[in-house]
């Protein structure tokens, strides 16, 4: 697998812009990141403010470190910013990859962007990045997300017990794990993906 983390990689369609995250997005997201509910899940949670900008600095870090690759959601029908996600997990000698740490802001679910994006990184990351498997997650609780992935052809793989404090304040919660491999993405997943948007 080979990806150039120096390299600004602009993925884009007719509906969705993934441009790599800069400082300049802070200004651009911050109005979103105020929206409670989506750092619901989040081991690094934000409130919009201080904490929003070194969530921003981090994942810039991460890319300077070659752990972490980073963009920022633009809609092309609403004109704006609509969130974030990212390829993390890079394994270049095994040909893996993650892909997480997704939030949009609430008028931006549900409307097919989502779909739009993975789209785009799935076929990034299998037909230039040439990786043979691509990996997903969550937070056992968190079954919007959950059937998100399952919706765009991830299978659920397994669970990993107590990864995560429960969000209900007592107890821990599972991970469970998702993915795609090559094969899929090019026999059954692309095609099925691209006719949902």
């Amino acid at each position: 697998m080979r990806f150039n983390f120096s390299k600004d990689h602009v993925l884009q369609n007719d509906m969705v812009v993934l441009e790599p995250l800069a400082k300049k997005h802070v200004e651009e997201l911050e109005p979103l990141a105020r929206e409670k509910e989506i750092w619901t899940y989040f081991l690094g949670a934000s409130d919009g403010s201080e904490d929003f900008k070194k969530y921003i600095h981090d994942a810039i870090q991460l890319r300077q470190k070659k752990e972490h690759y980073a963009f920022a959601v633009f809609d092309k029908r609403e004109n704006c910013y609509a969130g974030c996600t990212r390829f993390f997990g890079f394994d270049l000698n095994l040909d893996v990859v993650r892909l997480g740490y997704t939030w949009y802001g609430k008028k931006f679910r549900g409307t097919g962007l989502n779909k739009n994006c993975k789209f785009l990184m799935f076929q990034f990351a299998f037909e230039q990045m040439q990786a043979e498997r691509l990996g997903l997650g969550a937070h056992m609780e968190n079954k919007v997300s959950i059937a998100a992935m399952k919706s765009v052809g991830a299978k659920q793989e397994g669970v990993i017990r107590n990864t995560f404090p429960s969000i209900h304040g007592h107890g821990r919660a599972d991970a469970i794990l998702l993915g795609i491999i090559k094969e899929e993405w090019f026999q059954t997943v692309k095609n099925n993906l691209n006719q949902k948007i």
